[in-house]
């Protein structure tokens, strides 16, 4: 594994798919199916060239262990456009805002995966401690 790969998320053949497929008219479903994409592409190239998650070191105890294996996030996708001259800064930080609008809208995750939404609280479903009624 070369050096510094660990701590890598954009490889040269995922800013080429970005490069080919990104259009300034994509709505945004279609930026999340790029996002798979991308986000699929990293995994495999993690996979086949055994790169793993760098260590870290915990604050609290000191124990060292492999840190979370990146993924591409929607905002990565977006952010990515500017900062490989895919996209004039003012579209990004255009495309950046109607993102923010339309997860917020439909209630998405970082990966533009709809969020599971909890009961109304822990309380709903569970009697009170001392088995009294409420």
């Amino acid at each position: 594994m070369p050096s510094g790969d660990a701590h890598r998320t954009w490889f040269p053949e995922m800013i080429d798919t970005l490069r080919r497929e990104w259009h300034a008219g994509m709505s945004m479903a279609e930026v999340i199916r790029l996002r798979d994409r991308l986000d699929a592409m990293l995994q495999s190239i993690q996979s086949e060239r055994k790169i793993r998650p760098p260590m870290m070191r915990c604050p609290k105890c000191g124990k060292r262990e492999p840190a979370a294996a990146p993924r591409v996030s929607v905002r990565a996708t977006i952010l990515s456009l500017g900062r490989y001259d895919i996209a004039s800064p003012a579209d990004v930080s255009h495309l950046e805002r109607v993102w923010i609008k339309y997860r917020r809208e439909n209630g998405l995750d970082l990966y533009g995966a709809a969020v599971a939404s909890a009961p109304d609280g822990p309380r709903a479903s569970a009697p009170p401690p001392d088995g009294s009624s409420r």
